[in-house]
């Protein structure tokens, strides 16, 4: 069965994991747990997970699929991206990235198959790395800045209060998401998580 490579994009160490910017990897996160293991370290500078996703129709386990977050920093995603691609022979076209969007409400998860990046130093990185834009994207919402913040420096804030009541529900349905990119198609989840 063919492997798929699911990145979830974010800031190394624990001054950055609750940031809104991680949010990819805490998406990543959820999907190693779902799926029974851990992470542990790879040597394409990232922490990486091996696991069966989901069930297919008739009951059998899912694909087999690679979880992972870069160990660089987000605006250097792309060496470790390419690096596992490599490692584990994945295509492009099988890579499927998590990562926080300002131009998307909060709460809210959309999904695509390439575009631009957006301003999105991480999937700049990667598009560049990997020599393509056509990969697919779990874009999980934080909104946008409120008044005159600036933009990097709201992503790297953590979610507030209220955001923080809510943000297992957003981590659960971009996880759902993610799984259904892989196992039903792109059309399919988009219908299901776009309605």
């Amino acid at each position: 069965m063919d492997t798929w490579l699911l990145i979830g994009l974010g800031n190394p160490g624990p001054s950055y994991a609750k940031n809104r910017h991680n949010v990819g990897a805490m998406v990543i996160d959820e999907l190693v747990r779902r799926g029974g293991t851990s992470l542990s370290r790879h040597k394409a500078r990232a922490q990486v997970a091996e696991f069966r996703l989901g069930v297919l129709p008739g009951g059998a386990p899912g694909p087999k699929v690679v979880g992972a977050v870069p160990s660089s920093y987000m605006n250097e995603s792309g060496g470790p991206v390419s690096g596992l691609l490599q490692y584990f022979s994945v295509p492009p076209e099988r890579l499927v990235v998590v990562h926080d969007e300002l131009d998307i409400p909060f709460d809210d998860v959309r999904l695509k198959r390439g575009g631009g990046e957006g301003g999105h130093n991480g999937l700049r990185s990667i598009s560049k790395s990997i020599g393509t834009r056509d990969y697919l994207r779990v874009r999980v919402g934080i909104g946008r800045p409120p008044g005159r913040m600036e933009a990097a420096d709201y992503v790297l804030r953590d979610f507030t209060g209220t955001e923080r009541k809510v943000l297992p529900l957003l981590l659960d349905t971009a996880a759902d998401a993610a799984e259904a990119v892989v196992l039903e198609g792109l059309t399919a989840a988009q219908n299901r998580f776009h309605a």
